[in-house]
């Protein structure tokens, strides 16, 4: 069995850890939070830390899952390959793309594997969202969203998350690593605008924001997100997908409050549309709606990334392109954030 730390008892570190607990390939030997959380019974016996670095020399992990707050997920992936540790991380990688780099170089260095949190990558309808684009061809126009509206409790994380990471980053890693997955194609430019819509952050963060990418084979990204209780309930999930000979779509996953956690990876149903038309000009094929039933929940998926980082340890898969993909996510959503507080597009080398 893989010896596990988990590092943020937050709702990712929970559930991650609740997927630890529930496979066999792997054994827990310290859960660490800085603060004291309530844990459910399942995870009630293991020893407990509120300091991470007596953590990692305490129990000698063979892998240590990251969950904290972005501001500390280089220097702790950093210290737990220093120890001869796999790391699985939360995204974003890190907080910057040179920290970002630096703990991609010390996973080569030390040949530890490293696996990013990318939770839509094992989820078998965004698999199946990317690969009906990908068939219709590009170039692509990606209209992409997740705004939020969170009050009580839900706000108070998003302020605490805002501290160092603003929405667009937090969740728009995700999805820009979905429209690379898509097109493949190098990304050249992002441009974004933002708004401060609170006065209960920080005054250079902002709670909104959007942003566009070009991409080197003429697709166009668009991608939103917004948390607050101000957000509203009304088109907060938008996954559409458009090239010259059609579109994919996600249609029934707005089902949901914006704030459950659940809808926000739920797809529920693709409509395939196709852009042929005959000799006067009439559509020839009626949309497809494929319905994609017994999906995986939440948790569900979070016990599918930890196999997969079973499974990448035992069998040694090579990750490399995993991790340049969570480089080239993070750069992309940091350039969108320095545009907004710039206010000029950022070219990205």
């Amino acid at each position: 069995m893989i010896r596990v730390l988990v590092a943020g008892l937050g709702t990712m570190g929970i559930s991650h850890a609740l997927a630890y607990h529930r496979n066999p390939g792997f054994q827990i030997v310290g859960l660490m939070n800085r603060s004291e959380v309530e844990l459910p019974e399942e995870l009630a016996s293991y020893p407990r830390y509120n300091e991470y670095y007596q953590a990692l020399n305490d129990c000698n992990p063979e892998l240590v899952a990251i969950c904290t707050y972005s501001d500390s997920h280089a220097e702790y992936a950093m210290a737990a390959m220093n120890k001869e540790a796999h790391v699985f991380v939360e995204k974003p990688l890190a907080s910057n793309v040179a920290d970002a780099e630096k703990v991609v170089a010390k996973a080569i260095d030390t040949g530890r594997k490293l696996v990013v949190g990318y939770i839509l990558r094992h989820h078998p309808s965004w698999q199946r969202f990317i690969t009906e684009a990908r068939n219709l061809g590009g170039p692509f126009v990606f209209r992409l969203n997740l705004n939020q509206q969170s009050s009580g409790a839900a706000w108070k994380t998003h302020k605490s998350l805002m501290q160092t990471t603003s929405p667009i980053v937090d969740c728009g890693v995700h999805y820009v690593d979905v429209m690379c997955q898509i097109t493949d194609a190098k990304p050249v430019q992002v441009r974004g605008m933002g708004v401060r819509l609170s006065d209960e952050i920080a005054v250079s963060m902002v709670n909104y924001g959007h942003f566009q990418v070009l991409f080197e084979d003429s697709s166009v990204g668009w991608y939103e997100a917004g948390w607050g209780p101000m957000i509203s309930e009304t088109a907060f999930f938008v996954k559409d997908v458009i090239t010259p000979k059609g579109s994919v779509s996600i249609v029934s996953a707005q089902q949901s409050d914006s704030d459950d956690v659940d809808s926000h990876t739920k797809v529920g149903a693709l409509r395939i549309h196709h852009s042929e038309t005959d000799q006067e000009g009439e559509l020839t094929r009626e949309d497809q709606l494929v319905e994609l039933a017994d999906e995986p929940g939440h948790q569900e998926l979070c016990e599918l990334e930890q196999s997969f980082m079973l499974k990448s340890i035992v069998e040694n898969i090579d990750l490399s392109r995993h991790m340049t993909d969570a480089v080239q996510s993070l750069r992309i959503c940091l350039a969108a954030d320095q545009s907004i507080r710039d206010g000029v597009a950022v070219e990205l080398s």
